[in-house]
């Protein structure tokens, strides 16, 4: 097994393409041909951390937050981000991280705290914008199927729980090859006819170029008619946040202690109750007021998250209950969700799950 393989199935899962643009997800050190001896997957990655590894005989650690966030330009030690790649790079241990992109993917971060709270009925609550494309071709129809079946096979024509979507029309394709040309159909320097199929797909934009090459592999014509069209389509599946409803609706006492026992809280932030019964919850695992608009558009009744400053609190402006129950308490179960993902996938190699608590904010 090597490192490749473990980025390999993360980056199926969670694209790096999906990740905000000041974010640094994806392998941060080692090197994708390295043998990997084991996997610790961790929340943060620390230098207690790297240690756990180390002592579990891990050579590599999959995280969600990176530790390699900023630019820096030395590696002196002089603190801790520093001392922890340090001691990641003299002990050969890659360090990945899957942030924002696992934030946005299909059953990411926030799907997880839904599932946490038994949210039903849910939607992401802002999905992606520019992140599909759709791809025209013409082919002839004999060989239709063929080139169709190969598009699919590297992930165009998925809509959601739909796969192998596509759409086609039948109409005649006219060309002439050039004395240059070596055609598959026609003679060169002759007018040629052939019953075609004018196909339609849509496909994520991260994968272009993967879905224009078998394109190209898989069509029988030496020149392959073709375009791409950039689509401003909203992707259902893929983006920021979750919106759902509680199996019942609850008062705001009910609801309090509901949250406190299903998320294992002490205690969390609120704006004030609104005297209503609450059903509709948006949520957003980790910093999440920049979802606030969003939250207060679907009508939610409250929206849970992590990380407001105390002048965004005023921003719920009496339409729901803003819950600030933690960054880290917000996100902590995705650690549990990577470590089966991997389990599954790698069902014969050493996924660990870190005992090492990284939370930095402690209760008095």
């Amino acid at each position: 097994m090597l490192v490749h393989d473990i980025c390999s199935s993360m980056e199926t899962w969670a694209p790096l393409a999906w990740q905000e643009s000041y974010d640094n997800s994806g392998l941060l050190t080692g090197n994708r041909s390295q043998k990997v001896t084991g996997v610790l997957v961790s929340f943060d990655c620390t230098e207690a951390v790297v240690e756990e590894a180390i002592a579990k005989g891990c050579n590599m650690i999959v995280a969600h937050h990176p530790i390699l966030f900023k630019g820096i330009k030395q590696l002196t030690g002089r603190d801790y981000v520093e001392r922890t790649l340090i001691l990641a790079i003299k002990n050969d241990i890659a360090l990945y991280a899957s942030h924002t992109n696992l934030d946005h993917a299909p059953k990411g971060v926030s799907y997880q705290l839904a599932q946490k709270l038994e949210l039903q009925a849910g939607k992401v609550l802002r999905p992606m914008r520019d992140a599909l494309r759709q791809l025209t071709y013409f082919v002839p129809e004999a060989d239709a199927e063929k080139v169709r079946a190969a598009l699919h096979a590297v992930g165009a024509g998925n809509i959601g729980e739909y796969s192998a979507c596509s759409f086609s029309g039948a109409g005649t394709g006219r060309f002439t090859p050039s004395d240059t040309a070596n055609p598959t159909i026609g003679q060169v320097g002759k007018s040629e006819e052939v019953a075609e199929l004018k196909v339609d797909m849509l496909f994520p934009k991260h994968l272009e170029s993967t879905v224009l090459g078998t394109l190209f592999t898989s069509h029988p014509y030496e020149e392959v008619a073709y375009f791409v069209t950039s689509l401003g389509n909203s992707w259902q599946d893929v983006g920021a946040g979750f919106v759902g409803e509680l199996p019942q609706a609850m008062s705001s006492s009910e609801f309090t202690s509901y949250v406190k026992e299903k998320l294992g809280l002490t205690y969390f932030r609120h704006t004030p109750w609104l005297g209503k019964s609450i059903k509709r919850i948006a949520l957003c695992g980790g910093a999440g007021s920049f979802l606030l608009a969003d939250a207060i558009h679907t009508q939610a009744d409250v929206y849970i998250s992590g990380d407001f400053k105390y002048h965004e609190f005023f921003d719920a402006e009496n339409h729901l209950t803003i819950c600030d129950i933690g960054h880290y308490e917000s996100e902590v179960m995705i650690k549990d969700t990577i470590h089966e993902y991997l389990s599954n996938n790698f069902s014969t190699f050493a996924v660990l799950k870190s005992m090492t608590q990284t939370n930095p904010v402690s209760l008095a």
